[in-house]
């Protein structure tokens, strides 16, 4: 054991993990749609919307681990206390289900295109295999706890920046047009679209319902070790001596997995920003003018004409990664989901199949897998503020966290993403219905 007063500095990283398994969700198939498509239609125009949605992201993705730290419950299962009308709650939950549905349809769909790519196996089948595998990663999780899972989700997020960052290496953008892309500004309507699909993509609500209840496995109910008290959770009615459930913070008090848990959000975020910010530039300085780069399929062509074969490979193995981990994720926030609102839990193979089946009859009937994809992320659009606006209300509220409840400016600047997001979907729709 280490002597008194001297500080190991590796302690920390065993805090670690839980939000680099959410920033997965920031990398899954659907963001690599949105931004291969946003970069081969609009070159460098729509750089600034990943950046401002990473910034988003990382604000939102804290409050999400800040809830479950400090309650040791998730959004979900806050939320299914608080609305206490059984219909609204019913409601809620069934919003909070289409986007989980939306979610899995990108994922399965990238996840099987990426099986094609590879070894030519058909859509429909690739589907059932990313759907079987996700059942295999959760089955890590049920079996053998929260840090075994987070070791695997980890692992395929390497293999994620291998394949979708090489390109970038190997026909690095033009730095003028990054520049200018950071300038925020629209073309048309096409451009809009996109814009919301990204963000959609970039700041996910099933993230948002997933890290709290990441954050909650890991380190179980509230409670302040330095102060050698127990601190009182309020969660609606409900009030828990959270110091008797100290289980997996050992010793740790909540400010110490708090600023732990500021570190694992920037790194996740990083990461996922710059990979998502790599797609967009390789696209843009490889693909622009290129026919038929706004699938995934025409994408990996042309990589593999104008970079060569081995970063086509690559690009094919980050998407299967990609799907493979995303739609892991993706399902445990869908039973968090029905869990957590509905105070139901069902099978792993019923609840996986729940929003497995319209992946697959999206792939059975020939539908464009990539256009799917697209779409799918601007309905996770929709569905941001119904997360959104919820998170940045609990944790303002001292009554849930105590004293580390959100600072004004926290407040405020959640409560100004939450606006800008909803207006971009305004005017996303009224751009949409005038043509």
């Amino acid at each position: 054991m280490p002597r008194r007063g001297i500080r190991v500095p590796w302690t920390g990283l065993s805090l670690l993990g839980p939000a680099l398994v959410a920033g997965v969700a920031y990398l899954d198939p659907g963001n690599v749609a949105s931004n291969m498509t946003a970069g081969a239609r609009y070159g460098y125009l729509l750089v600034w919307v990943v950046l401002a949605g990473n910034v988003m992201a990382w604000l939102i993705q804290y409050l999400s681990a800040k809830l479950g730290v400090v309650t040791g419950r998730s959004l979900p299962e806050v939320l299914g206390t608080r609305i206490r009308n059984p219909w609204a709650r019913r409601a809620y939950w069934l919003q909070a289900e289409l986007v989980a549905m939306a979610t899995d349809i990108a994922e399965v769909l990238g996840g099987a295109v990426a099986l094609n790519l590879l070894f030519g196996i058909p859509l429909l089948l690739g589907g059932v295999i990313t759907g079987t595998v996700s059942i295999v990663l959760l089955a890590v999780h049920s079996r053998r706890g929260a840090r075994h899972f987070e070791f695997v989700i980890i692992g395929l997020m390497a293999l994620i920046v291998v394949g979708f960052v090489a390109g970038l290496v190997v026909a690095p953008p033009d730095p003028a047009g990054v520049v200018g892309g950071m300038l925020p500004r629209f073309a048309d309507s096409g451009s809009v679209l996109l814009a919301a699909s990204i963000l959609g993509a970039t700041i996910m609500p099933h993230a948002i319902y997933a890290h709290s209840a990441l954050a909650r496995d890991r380190f179980g109910a509230a409670g302040d070790a330095s102060t050698g008290s127990a601190t009182q959770a309020v969660v609606g009615s409900v009030t828990q001596d959270a110091g008797s459930a100290m289980r997996a913070r050992g010793s740790h008090s909540i400010r110490t997995l708090l600023t732990a848990t500021r570190w694992d959000v920037t790194i996740a975020m990083l990461i996922a920003g710059s990979v998502n910010l790599a797609i967009l530039l390789v696209a843009a300085a490889n693909l622009a003018g290129v026919e038929g780069t706004d699938s995934l399929e025409g994408a990996h062509a042309a990589i593999t004409a104008n970079l060569g074969p081995l970063i086509g490979t690559l690009f094919a193995v980050g998407l299967l990664a990609s799907g493979l981990a995303s739609t892991s994720v993706g399902a445990y926030a869908g039973a968090e989901i029905m869990h957590g609102l509905l105070t139901v839990r069902i099978p792993l193979l019923a609840r996986r199949l729940v929003t497995l089946i319209p992946a697959l009859v999206i792939l059975g009937i020939g539908f464009d897998p990539t256009l799917a994809l697209v779409l799918s992320q601007v309905v996770l659009s929709f569905g941001i503020p119904f997360a959104l606006i919820p998170l940045v209300a609990l944790t303002a509220q001292r009554r849930t966290l105590g004293e580390h409840a959100n600072r004004r400016l926290t407040t405020l600047l959640g409560i100004l993403f939450s606006v800008l997001i909803i207006v971009l979907n305004a005017v996303l729709l009224w751009l949409v219905a005038t043509g």
